[in-house]
């Protein structure tokens, strides 16, 4: 598989030949393998695992992932990676969480917002 991971601003990342995933939801981890059906899931502030050779992490702000065939689409506010996994922790912690309740809550409307439109969307293309 193939990942891009953008932000607001521009491409974070690109990485080819990913065999693995793990990305954080509101509902849990999800992990994405090749063979996974296409899907969009809603990311939360926490740590993207993905295997190449090796593991490796990424810190990602709230976003959306979406996966169609071998390519996969993280669009997020914020990503950190290039450091050891305890300060990815404290990244996320310190940074992406420090929201207040009502931020929280309009960023909340606005992902079901976005994921009603998408699923809507898809329905409509396979009419």
């Amino acid at each position: 598989m193939d990942i891009k991971i953008l932000l607001p601003y521009k491409v974070f990342a690109e990485i080819k030949n990913v065999s693995s995933v793990v990305a954080e939801t509101s509902e849990g981890s999800f992990g994405f393998l090749p063979q996974r059906l296409d899907c969009i899931v809603v990311l939360v502030p926490g740590i993207l695992a993905y295997k190449t050779d090796k593991v490796h992490y990424i810190a990602v702000d709230e976003g959306l992932l979406v996966k169609a065939g071998d390519q996969i689409m993280v669009s997020v506010r914020n990503a950190v990676g290039g450091v050891e996994l305890g300060k990815l922790a404290d990244t996320i912690q310190n940074e992406f969480k420090n929201i207040s309740a009502d931020q929280e809550k309009v960023r909340y409307m606005a992902s079901s917002l976005e994921t009603g439109f998408l699923s809507r969307l898809k329905k409509f293309q396979q009419v």
